[in-house]
């Protein structure tokens, strides 16, 4: 038996929510969120609803009435106005008042109705009206006068007085009344509901991030590959580029790890197990005599050049991210203080790292299986708030999906509880339930499977499953169209158009994009085999040089392209993209809205010939009337088009651009509310 068995209002279906409430749905601060729910009663009571909601450290909750649409389902809004945590119910309850307000209405219809008729039958009827409605008055003033008790200052004296008038109305006797419900009246009620018998849902969660969770435009480069005439570059280096990275509309400048470089086993060139004299081994092989994750390798600089280049970053309008890779290499000094943070062999020896047919004898993977495991994770969220501490505030975290999920859904929420701001980016290129099991449990933006998707079928089809519920709910996308880890085939001819399909792609499908930058703005195509996602002469292992000042750098057109993600705020977003249909499969065509900002995208999935075909725009998803010209600027090459109507003609050529990125000035659009 229930502790109370009063509660007469039932709650189903609440949205928005992930995998039943058991993670938070991702906001953007500014944003509405809209709650939707079925809530209802038995019988022919009217049932009222309210959305509570509060950020988690907030004592009191605030509320917003729901509205009812119909078939017992409603939907309130509320605006999420700092980063944090936030947590919303809905409560619903009998609305005795409303109940009693709207039955009284009929009465007094039935009694406009009865005094038209004259026969026998009516006037009886009439005169059973006449008796009921002095009842229903005091049946009205007993509830208000119950409702004014509950209720302090102004509002108990003002129901107190309703509550008078109607007993006086009552006592009258009137042959004819009006309804004394006024506006007011409700007005106050409402401010007053009767919660004794309420039911709530479960508490539900939204993290709110900040804008650039939502929308980032990311550079990687390696510090180290900066020095003059080969030597090692260090972070003043580094420092120098942000400058022109800004103006190129870059918001994000991403390093590999800064930290000391394992001498034990240290990789060669081309990933080769003999390093050669004066190797300077891979990043991700973390640590030495000098230090580990809180340190930063001698060769780049020190914490006072790591200061420096923040403010650099912060004059800019740029910020930092730094990779945090949770491995070490066999010179950490984690291995000699903690071995059993580690997977011991039967030979007393430490597992290194492998992933066949690969191995990674320069690198110990941590063991969260420890018994020591508490420590463990400590320590692991102690390097994030070091580097919080010296103005940190973004996180590439290198595969986070050979850690233990646990940790990261304790760590993430530690840390973003006393540093709401901080953002967290995950590398894990794996299987798709992993991959959203990371963004569920606290991870910002994602990596994806965008390297990998090539055809139309292949695009449209991943666009449209990260964009619709539930994952758009969870999981921000973040396009590479190449790491230092991945060399896709398509760009392994180096062929420029394949180069700009892919960054016009990835700029325009996702709010938040990136590029291993040197070696993409320069077209670098070389494999390290045949067939395999390496570069040969890769940067993981040995210092580049790069002329980034050659000719052909495709920094110019990256530059337009980043200008248009920032003057158009429907490329900052990804929630209303949709496609439209092409009649060549190497056409594909999409668009984004943002009130009366629309850009729409034709690109050329073949970069070796030239390619034409129709577009049949969807216009009630462009605001476009039928038959109606609108120009079509072109973001890209220049030129401006005048198309009619839905069905219109493309035409690309590889050797000259293989997409177009229009921009459709707002000439008799229709607005989006209208369109809602």
């Amino acid at each position: 038996m229930p502790t109370e068995g009063r509660r007469r209002v039932v709650i189903e279906d609440v949205e928005p929510k992930v995998d039943g409430g058991r993670f938070p749905v991702k906001h953007i601060l500014g944003d509405i969120v809209t709650v939707t729910a079925a809530v209802y009663g038995d019988g022919h009571d009217h049932v009222a609803a309210r959305v509570l909601y509060k950020r988690e450290d907030e004592i009191e909750w605030r509320n917003i009435k729901m509205d009812f649409l119909g078939n017992d389902l409603c939907h309130g809004r509320f605006v999420v106005d700092e980063i944090g945590l936030w947590q919303f119910r809905v409560e619903g309850w009998i609305d005795h008042f409303d109940t009693w307000a709207d039955d009284f209405a009929k009465r007094l219809t039935v009694q406009a109705d009865a005094s038209l008729h004259i026969d026998n039958s009516v006037l009886a009827t009439s005169g059973e009206v006449k008796k009921e409605i002095p009842l229903a008055l005091l049946s009205g003033a007993e509830m208000l006068y119950r409702i004014s008790i509950e209720t302090g200052g102004p509002d108990s004296y003002r129901l107190q007085e309703f509550a008078r008038s109607f007993k006086q109305l009552a006592e009258r006797k009137r042959s004819h009344y009006d309804n004394p419900v006024t506006k007011e009246l409700r007005e106050v009620v409402a401010r007053h509901p009767d919660l004794r018998f309420a039911t709530q849902s479960p508490d539900f969660y939204v993290r709110v991030d900040r804008q650039r969770a939502r929308f980032s435009t990311w550079y990687e480069f390696f510090p180290r590959s900066l020095g003059a005439d080969g030597e090692h570059g260090t972070l003043a280096d580094a420092a120098k580029m942000f400058p022109e990275l800004a103006d190129a509309g870059f918001d994000v400048i991403y390093f590999p790890p800064i930290h000391p470089i394992g001498k034990a086993y240290r990789k060669g060139k081309n990933n080769s197990v003999i390093a050669e004299v004066g190797a300077v081994g891979s990043p991700w092989a973390i640590g030495n005599h000098q230090g580990g994750h809180t340190a930063i390798a001698p060769e780049l600089g020190g914490f006072i050049d790591f200061a420096g280049l923040l403010r650099t970053a912060k004059l800019c309008g740029i910020e930092v991210a730094l990779d945090i890779a949770f491995q070490c290499s066999p010179d950490h000094p984690w291995v000699k203080s903690h071995p059993d943070w580690f997977l011991i062999r039967p030979d007393g020896s430490i597992q290194y790292a492998e992933n066949p047919p690969k191995k990674y004898q320069d690198i110990y993977p941590l063991n969260f299986e420890s018994n020591d495991w508490r420590n463990l994770w400590e320590e692991l969220s102690n390097v994030f708030l070091f580097w919080i501490k010296r103005g940190v505030k973004i996180f590439r975290v290198d595969n986070p999906h050979t850690k233990a999920l646990p940790f990261w859904e304790w760590c993430i929420s530690k840390i973003q509880r006393s540093h709401p701001d901080v953002l967290f980016l995950s590398e894990a290129f794996t299987r798709p339930h992993l991959m959203y099991g990371l963004a569920k449990r606290g991870f910002t933006q994602s990596y994806t499977y965008f390297s990998w998707r090539n055809t139309k079928e292949e695009i449209t089809e991943y666009l449209t499953e990260i964009n619709s519920d539930p994952v758009r709910r969870f999981f921000r996308p973040n396009f590479w169209p190449n790491t230092p880890d991945i060399l896709p085939v398509l760009l392994q001819k180096g062929r420029r158009a394949s180069f700009i399909q892919r960054a016009v792609l990835a700029a325009t499908l996702a709010a938040n994009y990136g590029i291993y930058g040197p070696a993409y703005e320069l077209m670098e195509g070389r494999p390290f085999r045949e067939g395999g996602e390496e570069y040969a002469d890769s940067e993981k292992y040995q210092i580049r040089q790069w002329d980034r000042s050659r000719s052909d750098s495709l920094m110019p057109l990256i530059k337009t392209l980043n200008k248009a993600r920032h003057q158009h705020p429907c490329l900052q977003q990804d929630n209303t993209l949709h496609f439209h249909q092409t009649d060549n499969p190497m056409l594909i065509c999409y668009s984004k809205r943002a009130g009366r900002d629309l850009i729409l995208v034709v690109v050329s999935l073949d970069t070796d010939n030239v390619q034409s075909g129709w577009c049949e725009l969807d216009l009630s998803i462009l605001g476009l009337m039928s038959e109606q010209s609108f120009e079509c600027r072109d973001l890209l090459g220049g030129q401006t088009y005048v198309w009619t109507g839905s069905r219109n003609y493309i035409f690309l050529d590889p050797n000259h651009l293989p997409a177009h990125v229009f921009h459709v000035p707002f000439r008799g659009l229709k607005d989006q509310e209208e369109l809602a």
